[in-house]
């Protein structure tokens, strides 16, 4: 199989939708050799990140939380917070990570996400 390109354009469109099609396409079924356990050889681009649309809200509402396993670990970061201190690149990798099924070839699918802003 070669390897094939999928190219989104996320200018005013919401973050749920461009994630979700970017999860489709990484996961291999807009190809017409789909198989579950294979990786598809398709890279999928998102561009213009920075012009997505968030609904009314979205940013103060989303709450982000990573737990350390030590007592008092539980860390909590806003989109907003996400957004200033990592870029909306990072939202939207985490946005599309969360729709991966977690299995061994998710690290395999994500390394071909690329995110443009």
């Amino acid at each position: 199989m070669d390897k094939t390109t999928h190219t989104i354009d996320a200018t005013n469109r919401t973050l749920g939708r461009v994630a979700s099609e970017a999860a489709h396409a990484l996961l291999g079924k807009r190809s017409v050799h789909f198989v579950k356990h294979i990786a598809m050889p398709m890279t999928v681009t998102i561009a213009n990140a920075g012009k997505i649309r968030f609904p009314a809200g979205r940013q103060e509402g989303k709450v982000y939380t990573r737990y350390s396993g030590y007592p008092a670990g539980l860390y909590k970061m806003t989109m907003k917070e996400m957004i200033t201190k990592k870029g909306i690149t990072e939202v939207v990798r985490k946005t599309v990570d969360g729709m991966i099924p977690r299995n061994k070839l998710r690290a395999p699918r994500m390394k071909n996400l690329i995110v443009t802003e």
